[in-house]
């Protein structure tokens, strides 16, 4: 055998048996690769936008934040503390529409089917004096026509309104105010809107779903009926629940406004987590519902 046959037999050699090799390998490689891992679960449906009130409404609780009643209220709100005389607060409300304000929902937190992630607690309307204090109108729809049941100080409903619009148009804007967090939800995924709100979600928000995870697990056993509620402590969903520290309601006077209005709306449980609005009672009794220093 010559030199060269016997270095072609070499070669043909260690062929066949790259090709055996690759043969087994082909026949083992779908043992490798035959399970890709479980399928992705597809996301779940976005929970419907909440109920959204009418322009009558909001147009007729706007003209309850500027009856005069209201407005001689708001004198006397905004001199409690001597920074004014109420001569010479001289309120005024401006634009010419309340603002809807939402609540995150009970029925969000307790996981229901298709629940709204928020639900309307109010509309509120933007007040400033003379000197420049804001406070914050909010009516709701009392024996067929919209009233001033609460005056609160700074312009947090209103402000956050317009910031949530800026940072997702169409968007709504809800408060959870058991930790006094803003947010805006296009329904796939819930954006902070202050730094309560980042604090909660990061910076860069988190999808609907794991928001309510979070949600649930922090208030799915204070929701109304639980035994939580029922024993009348603070905070979650309790009703009637004094707020956090330093937070009281503001009952004012009442202001009529025109009949006929759609767009009910009663002060839910969840507005506990910020002050009670129980016995608004019409007594004109200006307590503040004070807020910490805006820093969203």
């Amino acid at each position: 055998m010559t030199r060269h046959e016997t270095r072609t037999g070499q070669i043909l050699k260690a062929t066949l048996t790259g090709t055996a090799a690759a043969l087994l390998l082909g026949l083992a490689a779908p043992h490798a690769t035959a399970d890709p891992g479980p399928a992705a679960r597809p996301a779940p449906p976005a929970p419907p936008a909440p109920s959204a009130p009418s322009e009558a409404a909001r147009d007729a609780a706007h003209e309850a934040a500027e009856a005069p009643k209201t407005l001689d209220t708001l004198s006397r709100f905004f001199a409690r503390e001597g920074a004014v005389t109420k001569a010479a607060a001289d309120p005024r409300v401006p634009g010419d529409k309340a603002v809807p304000v939402y609540y995150l929902s009970p029925d969000f937190v307790a996981g229901k089917e298709r629940a709204p992630i928020a639900r309307m607690e109010f509309l509120a309307s933007r007040a400033v004096s003379a000197d420049g204090q804001e406070a914050s109108l909010w009516s709701v729809r009392q024996g067929g026509s919209w009233q001033i049941v609460n005056i609160a100080t700074g312009d947090d409903e209103t402000h956050y309104a317009r910031v949530g619009a800026d940072k997702l148009p169409g968007g709504t804007v809800f408060h959870e105010p058991q930790i006094n967090a803003w947010y805006v939800t296009n329904g796939a995924r819930v954006l902070p809107l202050d730094k309560d709100a980042r604090r909660a979600v990061g910076a860069g928000g988190t999808t609907t779903a794991a928001y309510q995870q979070r949600v649930h697990k922090e208030y799915g056993d204070k929701l109304p009926g639980s035994a939580y509620a029922k024993s009348g402590k603070a905070g979650g969903f309790a009703e009637g629940a004094q707020g956090p520290a330093g937070g009281a309601s503001a009952p004012v006077e009442s202001a009529a406004s025109p009949a006929g209005a759609g767009g009910a709306v009663t002060v839910a449980s969840s507005v506990a987590g910020v002050g009670a609005l129980v016995a608004l009672g019409l007594s004109g009794v200006a307590v503040v519902r004070r807020r910490g220093r805006r820093l969203g």
